[in-house]
């Protein structure tokens, strides 16, 4: 999570979109988090279930981005 706060600092823009507007690309944050693909696959999908975060498809690329709203939420409610 605290990768994609700022993703522009911790991944290289993909290839295709070359932006962030949609995320960073599920291979990069596989391959950064060094975990397998079973597991890191698990943990973002539980993370998108939960409202964490925001996942978007271009052709065969998935991208993840946090969503803002949601976070700041749950950042009040266990305030």
């Amino acid at each position: 999570m605290e990768w994609l706060k700022e993703p522009e600092k911790n991944f290289p823009p993909h290839e295709t979109l070359k932006h962030f507007n949609d995320g960073v690309c599920v291979t990069y944050i596989k391959e950064k988090s060094g975990l397998s693909q079973s597991t890191i696959s698990t943990y973002l999908t539980n993370m998108e279930k939960c409202g964490l975060l925001i996942s978007s498809r271009h052709g065969k690329w998935s991208y993840l981005k946090r969503n803002e709203e949601v976070i700041k939420q749950y950042l009040d409610f266990i305030k």
